[in-house]
């Protein structure tokens, strides 16, 4: 059995880190693999620079082993263009499945008619879909869609079963609509419409930011799975709380890789959080091929949301904007380990 038949085996919800474009880098994603995450997913990567053979968007694009099952995640609103760029990811990296993005709310996405732009024209993102299903019979195809662009354009049910009828074979659905961006609330009752409406399984995006939410949305919405996007930023240890709340309600055993560590706290003591800082920094450093460079200001944006809902964060968070090289990051959370 592939490792992609092996994700929604029965009786368990398998756990997704949502794809976020400037987060959830090959480091980070192992860092919520360690926690209990099934399922990672990449930075959604433009077709045709993976067409062109872009050397980032190929760097971005790359996961380790241990990330298994990792899909890879896709948009553009050429179906050619969409096909080859999953055939050439399926012959160079073999991932466990190609992700196709229909949600992405980016007005710079958008304006390319791509991501969420397309639940306005069904018929194309089921031409793009059918295209890329052709083109990489050997990899599963997946998908991940919005409600609609509008309160007064609800689709997904429509385009869930076009895309079911492409060949998909996983779709997630963020419960809101390209309109409302990130405000309000994601409405889990349309994301269960959904998941009654097709066969394939249906992954439940939006909200999911901690145990008891989580089990209530499964419960509720019949979702096969549960995707996490901004509840697991600067916050890996989400995954091993949810399925630990998971497993004890009945959605699958408890594995040992899934326990993690035990905190009851909304995140772990402060010096766990500053060490996997430190961590996630050099790692993430040498694997950009900037750990000795001495422009390190890409990486705060990725280190401020570790510091949220920790005490001494708020401290922590304000002296990383002076933080110019590794070291300064280095030395900055070495004393703040210390002093935890």
């Amino acid at each position: 059995m592939s490792a992609f038949d092996e994700i929604f085996r029965a009786g368990r919800v398998p756990l997704y880190l949502a794809p976020m474009s400037g987060f959830t880098d090959v480091v980070f994603r192992a860092l919520c693999k360690e926690q209990g995450a099934d399922v990672l997913v990449s930075e959604f990567l433009q077709s045709e620079p993976l067409v062109r053979s872009r050397e980032r968007a190929w760097r971005d694009a790359e996961f380790t082993p241990e990330q298994r099952p990792a899909g890879i995640q896709i948009f553009g609103a050429v179906p050619a263009s969409m096909a080859e760029a999953a055939r050439l990811l399926e012959a160079r990296l073999r991932p466990d499945f190609i992700d196709l993005n229909f949600g992405c709310p980016a007005r710079k996405v958008v304006e390319q008619n791509a991501g969420s732009g397309l639940l306005k024209d069904l018929p194309l993102m089921e031409k793009i879909a059918r295209a890329v299903v052709s083109a990489v019979p050997a990899t599963p195809v997946t998908a991940k869609i919005r409600l609609g662009w509008d309160s007064r354009s609800i689709v997904a049910v429509e385009a869930a079963r076009r895309l079911e009828d492409a060949g998909v074979r996983v779709l997630a659905v963020h419960g809101r609509t390209r309109a409302q961006g990130y405000s309000g609330e994601a409405d889990w009752e349309k994301i269960g419409e959904v998941a009654r409406a097709v066969k394939i399984p249906v992954v439940g995006n939006g909200d999911v930011r901690d145990a008891e939410t989580a089990v209530r949305r499964v419960r509720e919405s019949g979702v096969a799975g549960l995707m996490i996007g901004r509840g697991a930023l600067g916050n890996p240890w989400i995954f091993s709380r949810i399925r630990r709340a998971l497993a004890a309600a009945g959605f699958g055993d408890a594995r040992e890789s899934d326990a993690g560590t035990d905190f009851s706290a909304e995140k772990p003591p402060r010096a766990v959080v500053f060490s996997a800082m430190l961590r996630y920094a050099e790692e993430l450093a040498r694997t950009r091929g900037d750990a000795g460079s001495e422009n390190v200001r890409w990486l705060l944006a990725r280190l401020h949301p570790f510091t949220c809902g920790v005490p001494g964060g708020k401290a922590v968070r304000a002296r990383l904007s002076s933080c110019d090289s590794l070291d300064d990051l280095r030395r900055l959370l070495e004393e703040s380990v210390s002093a935890a």
